[in-house]
């Protein structure tokens, strides 16, 4: 990740290439969409990164946009889709404080390790409420940082409803960081 750092965009936006490793929360993400039937299902992966949960969603039958704010992680991603034969997924720069109109709703918006920064909180669930079909569920995978604190709340203000999963790892890893899923869906009437 460090040789991917560019001096000049980290002084104008502070990007770091976080996109550029597996995180524990993609991974746990990822085994939770294995177990979900896609099929005639629109899935949108906020922050994606090397998109490893957009890449088992779209095995699992979903439709996928995968969207990131870095074009070079959308590289991998498109890269990753054509080794596994998933040519049909979707890729888009998508920058939270401006979401086009065209975006569209869709059945599962999911994110894995994206509530790194305060500001994130407000800015993830405004995404989220703009995006998910009213049917539909949200899935937001974070290693239970303290800088989530503020997400369930966000959540709440916009009409949403959300439940905890317990934390946990990876299946087989014994050690690093538990991992929680924050699954959110329209408040009911």
């Amino acid at each position: 990740m460090e040789s991917l750092i560019d001096l000049a965009a980290f002084e104008a936006d502070e990007r770091i290439p976080y996109w550029a490793d597996v995180w524990e929360s993609a991974i746990v993400l990822a085994e939770e969409i294995a177990g979900l039937d896609g099929s005639a299902k629109t899935l949108l992966e906020l922050g994606c990164g090397l998109g490893l949960p957009s890449l088992v969603a779209g095995t699992s039958g979903f439709a996928v946009t995968a969207t990131d704010y870095e074009e070079s992680a959308l590289e991998g991603v498109r890269y990753n889709a054509r080794r596994a034969g998933q040519d049909a997924i979707q890729t888009r720069v998508l920058d939270w404080r401006t979401i086009p109109a065209d975006l569209g709703l869709f059945d599962r918006v999911i994110a894995a390790d994206v509530l790194y920064e305060a500001h994130h909180a407000e800015a993830l669930a405004g995404v989220i409420a703009r995006t998910l079909r009213p049917d539909g569920t949200a899935m937001v995978a974070d290693p239970c940082r303290a800088r989530a604190v503020g997400f369930e709340a966000a959540c709440r203000g916009l009409g949403l409803s959300v439940e905890k999963t317990r934390a946990r790892r990876p299946h087989g890893a014994t050690d690093g960081p538990r991992v929680e899923i924050y699954m959110i869906t329209m408040a009911g009437p």
